[in-house]
């Protein structure tokens, strides 16, 4: 399944942590589906954020993830923060960080 829905080739080294973390949430049960940058949201007229990755939980309810190493631009920030103002969508931000993910939600 993991292969269907991600295009693990053009992941960073972080991200497909992530999608194998992810994979092993779907496996147990707590998340149905996941995509790799499956959409785009537009912002304002030439600005779009694409979350690194679309995720449907068990309960049906759509995230958006975004998965950084240990450095954030401030632009990209902004884009989480615009778009959890402007979408209906939960949106968390992930770090991979001594060992372990981090979660920041917005």
């Amino acid at each position: 399944m993991f292969n269907h829905f991600c295009r693990k080739a053009e992941m960073n080294k972080t991200e497909a942590r992530y999608a194998q973390q992810l994979e092993a949430l779907r496996a147990g049960g707590t998340v149905l589906w996941f995509a790799y940058e499956a959409f785009k949201l537009r912002l304002a007229k030439s600005t779009f954020y694409t979350p690194d990755f679309a995720v449907m939980l068990a309960s049906g309810t759509l995230e958006c993830h975004e998965v950084k190493g240990g450095h954030w631009e401030d632009d990209a920030r902004v884009k989480i923060k615009v778009a959890a103002a402007m979408f209906p969508f939960r949106f968390h931000a992930f770090q991979w960080r001594k060992g372990e993910w981090h979660r920041e939600s917005f």
